[in-house]
């Protein structure tokens, strides 16, 4: 049967707007590739820059959708990520993580216990060696854990994701934020599905990574209490602080010193060499133009920290949309408010809100009603 122009509309209504989104992300990194002092980053932006306005030009006429999509990825992650790591080049984390698995199997330990220049410092968690350990470059097991978290979560348009610059960028130069939200969301996924031990697992796994996946274990544990009850709740604590504790707390006691420089004072600003990590966000413009900045900014993230965590005792979460959700506004203000930050770590809001809108979707095409009126019936 021939389609009518009504037909026509109502299914590419999406095109028109990815199209322009294609074509904005094209302009976007083109400029950032011009004004970048990196070379990594530079020849990320001209290969994302020629795979987004392929995808712009294929959203143009008449291909399948997953055609666009597929030259966003390919362009925006494929072509640069086996470009940089033939040649070698790497964002300044891909040697950080190489080095903490180099010292780890010397040393046992992947901390200098006295750094003094940047390249010294090893602000991740002792899980992080793991893939320093690992044959090849660490991208590779990088973005091959994120992709299978995100698969096994369930997230919705996936090709969209991948292909987003906040995503696109890291996975090419060497990001160690994306595995630790990857699991993350396969976390609260698993909560939400009624796996508390899957959940804590994972959770654990990626808070053995990074800090900044400590705060979904309490997310985590108010949603699994509000549907499945105190007992699941306990499981879930305990396998993800369990998991956690297991390979952080080894370390932390060997070398207490050592770890506190690495892994607190230089994230936070607060040792004599200054971390890398300064685009500007208002924590970073606070630590670096208003005397005790520093401090300032550390006490409004501490009063962030505290309002997430009341709110999760008044109203805890009761679905994984309101988990994520909330997840990710507490992660976006800490964003904001380090003093010691980097626009990569928007990775984690993104994904979170991106498993937030996944989900609600999901639950409103299975009953016909909003997911919160469903909980309540």
């Amino acid at each position: 049967m021939r389609k009518t122009f009504g037909d026509r509309v109502a299914t590419d209504a999406g095109w028109p707007v990815e199209r322009y989104a294609w074509a904005g992300c094209a302009v976007a990194v083109a400029g950032f590739a011009q004004v970048s002092d990196l070379v990594t980053h530079r020849v990320w932006g001209w290969a994302a820059a020629a795979g987004y306005t392929l995808a712009a030009f294929l959203a143009s006429g008449a291909v399948p959708r997953p055609a666009a999509r597929a030259a966003a990825v390919a362009g925006a992650v494929v072509a640069p990520l086996v470009g940089l790591v033939v040649t070698g080049l790497g964002q300044s984390e891909v040697a950080v993580i190489e080095r903490s698995g180099r010292l780890l199997a010397a040393t046992g330990s992947p901390y200098v216990t006295a750094p003094s220049a940047v390249g010294d410092f090893n602000p991740y968690l002792p899980g992080m060696a793991l893939f320093g350990l690992l044959p090849g470059d660490p991208r590779w097991w990088l973005g091959g854990v994120f992709v299978a978290s995100l698969g096994a979560a369930g997230l919705r348009s996936p090709a969209l994701l991948l292909a987003c610059p906040l995503v696109a960028l890291p996975l090419a130069v060497g990001g160690a934020h994306l595995p630790v939200a990857g699991l993350m969301c396969l976390g609260l996924a698993l909560a939400g599905r009624g796996r508390p031990g899957g959940a804590g697992l994972a959770l654990g796994a990626a808070a053995a990574l990074k800090w900044t996946a400590w705060p979904a274990l309490p997310v985590a544990l108010a949603l699994v209490a509000v549907r499945q009850g105190g007992r699941p709740a306990l499981r879930c604590a305990g396998v993800g602080l369990g998991t956690g504790t297991a390979v952080v707390l080894p370390f932390a006691l060997t070398d207490p010193a050592g770890f506190f420089r690495n892994v607190v004072a230089f994230p936070f600003g607060l040792t004599a060499t200054d971390s890398p990590a300064g685009s500007p966000l208002p924590g970073r413009l606070l630590a670096a133009h208003v005397p005790g900045g520093t401090v300032i900014a550390l006490a409004l993230l501490t009063v962030g920290a505290l309002l997430t965590g009341a709110s999760l005792a008044v109203r805890p979460p009761g679905t994984l949309r309101a988990a994520a959700g909330r997840l990710a506004l507490g992660l976006g203000l800490a964003t904001a408010l380090m003093p010691a930050t980097r626009f990569g770590y928007l990775v984690y809001p993104l994904l979170l809100a991106a498993l937030a809108h996944g989900a609600a979707r999901r639950d409103s095409e299975v009953t016909g009603r909003p997911v919160e009126r469903t909980l309540a019936r």
